[in-house]
């Protein structure tokens, strides 16, 4: 059995190995596919699959990491931790239910230190119908001159323009302007992108192999950056359908202990967002009875996530930023979307322990 602290990394590269030799001591079949990038080391980048269970179960979990790059340093953990318990993987092989890890849903994003794809797209806003005409979102138009002005830090003027902003509309307000996706700004903050990205075409490609043959999946997306430090919040992944929304609180809310919150009714600390990755499992396995959440782990505030965010996307707009002041932002970023402390580690293996077993539990009684 691995130490908790022994599951996280420091790097997307030591992540993946660790990643790859957990799979293997765990007996896992894996498959590799290689991004056509190199990454910040000049390493080899990939969304690394390794699936535990018959090719024709009917009982599907996946467990992914590295939707937002940079938060596969949480989700890599949680994997890694996962393949090592013996007790969890005996859990699910008792219960019929196949388990697939996908590794670095977006690894160039989790080499770099940021949360987009190397599009510079928040690849969990591009899971929309692009043969349709792109979302608008009249919020974020209003605010794009305030979220990335002309020098970092923002000048007294810009700052005291949203301080108003947040005064007069409120905190979520502000937050949902920025954060729900837009389609028009391919230089600005939660960019959906204008086409799929390779992220998005290669977990589809994934779907329909692993996915072909389950009738019940489940789906765990691990995330980080929102709510109280080391709170993981468990959010409703799928649309806005009451049995589905019935059918994951049944499974994971621990009986009010562990509440579902949902994007739609305002429980959760997320604002409602488009081109979300659950849409990828209901287009590529429609025979499918589909169930998921996000698990949402808490950092720092929020807006000191957000500010974290407009930073990063800042000085990759302005490459003449001197490298002193990019260190610094990319210090923020992991600070603001992962805790380095011992105590912080303990707290995502617990939920994310406790979410897994709940899921098999869900999967065998609601199939």
């Amino acid at each position: 059995m691995i130490g908790v602290s022994e599951a996280f990394s420091t790097s997307y590269a030591k992540a993946r190995v660790q990643f790859l030799e957990a799979a293997v001591i765990a007996g896992l079949q894996i498959e590799s596919h290689s991004h056509p990038l190199a990454g910040a080391e000049d390493e080899t980048l990939a969304m690394d699959v390794a699936r535990d269970g018959a090719m024709d179960a009917e009982k599907l979990l996946i467990i992914s990491s590295a939707c937002h790059g940079i938060e596969g340093y949480c989700g890599s953990g949680v994997q890694v931790f996962a393949l090592h318990d013996a007790e969890w993987l005996q859990k699910a092989r008792d219960a019929g239910v196949a388990v697939l890890y996908v590794h670095a849903l977006n690894p160039y994003g989790f080499s770099f230190g940021r949360r987009v794809t190397h599009e510079n797209v928040d690849l969990n806003r591009n899971f929309i119908d692009f043969s349709q005409p792109l979302p608008t979102n009249p919020a974020y138009d209003e605010v794009q001159h305030l979220i990335l002005p002309d020098t970092w830090p923002p000048k007294a003027d810009v700052q005291k323009t949203i301080d108003d902003y947040i005064a007069q509309r409120g905190q979520k307000a502000w937050q949902a302007a920025v954060g729900q996706g837009q389609y028009q700004h391919p230089e600005g903050v939660f960019f959906g992108g204008q086409a799929p990205t390779w992220s998005n075409q290669t977990i589809r490609k994934v779907l329909r192999t692993h996915g072909a043959h389950a009738r019940h999946i489940a789906w765990i997306d691990v995330h980080t950056g929102l709510g109280p430090n080391g709170y993981g919040e468990r959010i409703f992944t799928g649309p806005n359908d009451a049995a589905m929304l019935a059918r994951a609180r049944r499974w994971w809310d621990g009986h009010g202990a562990t509440p579902v919150t949902s994007l739609d009714d305002g429980s959760s600390s997320s604002p409602p967002l488009t081109g979300l990755l659950w849409n990828s499992a209901l287009q590529e396995c429609p025979l499918a009875q589909f169930t998921g959440i996000a698990m949402e782990y808490g950092t720092v505030p929020v807006l000191e996530t957000t500010g974290a965010i407009r930073a990063d996307h800042w000085v990759h707009n302005h490459p003449e930023a001197p490298g002193s002041q990019r260190e610094l932002i990319h210090q923020r970023m992991r600070a603001a979307f992962y805790d380095d402390s011992d105590a912080w580690k303990g707290m995502i293996i617990s939920q994310a322990r406790q979410a897994m077993f709940q899921a098999v539990d869900g999967l065998c009684t609601d199939s």
